[in-house]
């Protein structure tokens, strides 16, 4: 085997190949943080449109409830109040006949299991 002089230039040589390799390296490193960056951007771009178009529905909802058509609205629907002008309307059941009784039904219970109502006293609030 040939003995293989190690001169300055060959050091050279290999320095620069190492260099370069760490350069690149970190520059690959310097992409990836910039794309994670670009993607968190688009991220926070997203929900600053969200936030905005949050406020101009509510801002608009806000604007119709200090309306006075919101007012008449409520008043005529939820309210139960009329306007001059109306004839309010009252039914009045038929003379004799029997009001209309409206039966609400029972719930059933549903059977628990015995390791449920262990369960249940050991570990239940």
């Amino acid at each position: 085997m040939k003995n293989l002089p190690i001169s300055g230039r060959r050091v050279l040589v290999f320095a620069g190949i190492l260099f370069l390799i760490l350069i690149v390296i970190e520059f690959n490193s310097r992409l990836e943080e910039l794309n994670r960056l670009n993607d968190e951007r688009e991220q926070v771009r997203v929900a600053a449109t969200q936030a905005m178009q949050t406020q101009h529905a509510l801002q608009t909802q806000v604007a119709y409830a200090s309306s006075t058509a919101a007012v008449e609205e409520w008043a005529r629907t939820e309210g139960h109040y009329v306007q001059e002008g109306d004839q309010p309307v009252v039914p009045i059941p038929q003379p004799g006949s029997e009001p209309l009784v409206v039966n609400t039904p029972v719930p059933v219970p549903t059977p628990m299991k015995n390791w449920q109502v262990w369960w249940e006293l050991f570990f239940s609030d």
